[in-house]
């Protein structure tokens, strides 16, 4: 269905009493912040009305609570300046929005369409201007709502997004125990560096991008799993399959081959928290992730043996990243900057064709209660990348949501794969895992 969605109001949440002579008035990036895209990461949360609150009351409950964990997460309500270098913190206030939908919550669960729940966010997730986060507050004519949070990528990446989230809603159900104190000290352990000749938006499209949602069950993963694993002691993981199963009917769907001379390459994001000697504290706020590129040695085709020989080498690629890896990034950064710049011409070249996988299973998504339980679903969106494939649990733990954004016309060959459809569930209705 189309969603027609009605602004109601828009203001700018403040922290509620930070005293700007004790903090500091800049918060500087790391050189790891300087390295990740300038886009919105989208978190969006529904929730049923357990409460007897009427719209306005939740309305100043979330308002209310965003403004006294901004108080710790101060950067937040901030501006970024400086080509992006630095955060000004300077409590201009965090954007946000009031909506009204002009249908029930249960009519958007039904039949999810990830092209249409980008309204549900104040933003498109390719225009972060200045800002580091952004808030949509949706009611249903039910009475249930939406929580649209858009983090500026600059900023954090999604460990510490949920850090935030999850800390704004302990304090809204009054479990203060339960927020994480941040720490803004990462640009002290990867000192900041001059990249201005390094276009961090490339990828980045705004034209014929189309996302699906497709949802494997847990049968579905662990065939894959028996499938791709081989005799391996071992066996491989969740995302280690899906994402060799997703390029592999990508490759085949879309009659791309090795023949054209182009290099194909499958990049995961790689936390580099307990990578790092000693470990970074888990309460250290920012980028603190690499990528790992893996360029497979053959275009495969039906053989498992060959899956299971890909998802090898992208383990021994992950393996790579590790506390020597990290010492480097942090002693000397001039040749991974090479290896960025090179990368990034290859893409805008036509020679590259990178298939990006971002996972958040066995992340806190579902612990977000702000006082009237916790999310009913919690959802992606359409994302500006081309090839970019993003996993998240489903509620229940034991399936795996995978939306995924392609060309228009890749997708369209992609999505009627039978090899692929023998496999996922082609956007479920959410309903049936949540009634």
């Amino acid at each position: 269905m189309e969603l027609e969605i009605t602004i109601t109001s828009q203001e700018l949440v403040k922290p509620s009493s930070r005293n700007l002579n004790h903090l500091p008035c800049h918060h500087h990036l790391s050189f790891l912040d300087q390295l990740s895209p300038p886009i919105f990461m989208p978190f969006l949360f529904f929730y049923h009305n357990k409460t007897n609150l009427s719209d306005k009351e939740r309305s100043d409950h979330i308002k209310s609570s965003l403004s006294e964990i901004l108080n710790l997460f101060y950067p937040l309500a901030g501006r970024i300046k400086n080509s992006g270098d630095v955060v000004m913190c300077n409590d201009v206030g965090v954007s946000f929005v009031e909506a009204k939908a002009d249908c029930n919550m249960s009519q958007i669960l039904e039949n999810p369409n990830p092209n249409e729940l980008n309204k549900l966010h104040p933003f498109e997730f390719h225009e972060v201007s200045d800002v580091p986060l952004t808030v949509q507050l949706t009611f249903f004519e039910c009475g249930g709502l939406a929580l649209g949070i858009g983090l500026s990528h600059k900023l954090c990446d999604a460990l510490s997004g949920l850090i935030f989230v999850n800390s704004w809603a302990a304090f809204a159900r009054g479990q203060t125990d339960e927020i994480i104190t941040p720490s803004f000290d990462l640009a002290k352990m990867f000192p900041p560096c001059d990249i201005e000749n390094l276009n961090m938006a490339t990828g980045i499209t705004k034209e014929n991008i189309v996302t699906r949602r497709f949802v494997f069950l847990r049968s579905s993963v662990e065939s894959l799993r028996e499938r791709f694993s081989g005799n391996k002691k071992i066996r491989a993981t969740r995302v280690e399959v899906l994402s060799v199963f997703i390029w592999s009917r990508f490759m085949a769907s879309t009659n791309h081959d090795d023949k054209t001379g182009k290099i194909y390459t499958l990049i995961h994001p790689v936390n580099l928290r307990r990578q790092a000697d000693p470990d970074i504290p888990e309460n250290m706020f920012g980028n603190i992730m690499r990528f790992s590129v893996t360029v497979p040695m053959m275009i495969i085709n039906e053989n498992d043996e060959e899956k299971a020989s890909l998802v090898d080498q992208m383990r021994e690629e992950i393996r790579k990243i590790d506390a020597v890896y990290v010492k480097k990034l942090q002693e000397d950064n001039r040749g991974h900057l090479e290896f960025l710049n090179k990368q990034a011409s290859g893409f805008v070249n036509g020679e590259i064709v990178s298939f990006s996988f971002t996972s958040l299973c066995k992340f806190p998504v579902y612990e977000a209660d702000f006082g009237w339980g916790k999310p009913l679903w919690v959802a992606s969106a359409r994302m500006s990348y081309k090839n970019l494939v993003a996993f998240i649990d489903t509620k229940e733990g034991d399936g795996i949501e995978a939306w995924i954004n392609l060309d228009q016309n890749d997708m369209s060959r992609f999505e009627a794969d039978e090899e692929l459809l023998r496999y996922v569930s082609s956007n479920p209705s959410v309903m049936v895992s949540v009634s």
